[in-house]
């Protein structure tokens, strides 16, 4: 009985494929995040609003003070703590940032910071929290060196890997040699 090798290739790539169909998502979105984590925070959004109290502070104010100041921010459920990090500055810890103040300008800036909707989750997957996730990882690398492998075998003809497809594989495997010998 002969095998019917490119019957079972196909169900291989399809099935496997449909398997890992979410990785390939997490792994693709966190990976351009993390390609350009110099241009931007893929995991927190950060804002920032200057804020100017219209006063000097006084050195050593109370959290009573604190309070009413952060009122007129809508900040006072916020609070968490404050101290004075020099005799210039006051630093007061908000859930979600902080508030930093030029005790003698009046003048400050509030920071509140929040998680990136589904870029902080794929990270998170990215960064490979726990043991359990490290072995579902392996076997997402090892699939897709069998869908690249089985992929290579499911078209025939002129648009296969013996002509048309040769030759884009060729170029796909051309192109990271090139950057090794010209960075590497």
């Amino acid at each position: 009985m002969k095998i019917k090798w490119r019957k079972w290739n196909r169900a291989v790539h399809r099935d496997v494929g449909y398997f890992f169909f979410a990785m390939s998502l997490i792994y693709g979105l966190s990976g351009i995040a993390l390609n350009h984590i110099g241009d931007w925070n893929p995991n927190y959004i950060i804002t920032r609003k200057m804020v100017e109290v219209g006063h000097p502070l006084d050195q050593e104010i109370t959290r009573e003070q604190v309070l009413d100041l952060l009122q007129t921010y809508g900040e006072a459920d916020n609070y968490k703590k404050h101290f004075m990090p020099n005799m210039s500055q006051l630093k007061i810890f908000l859930n979600g940032g902080s508030l930093l103040i030029d005790v003698e300008t009046g003048e400050g800036v509030i920071e509140k910071i929040s998680r990136r909707p589904i870029f902080h989750a794929v990270n998170y997957l990215h960064y490979n929290p726990k043991k359990w996730w490290t072995w579902f990882s392996d076997a997402f690398a090892g699939a897709l060196i069998v869908l690249a492998s089985t992929g290579l075998f499911i078209i025939r003809g002129r648009n296969g890997i013996t002509r048309r497809g040769a030759i884009i594989t060729a170029a796909g495997i051309i192109v990271p040699i090139i950057f090794l010998l010209l960075y590497y």
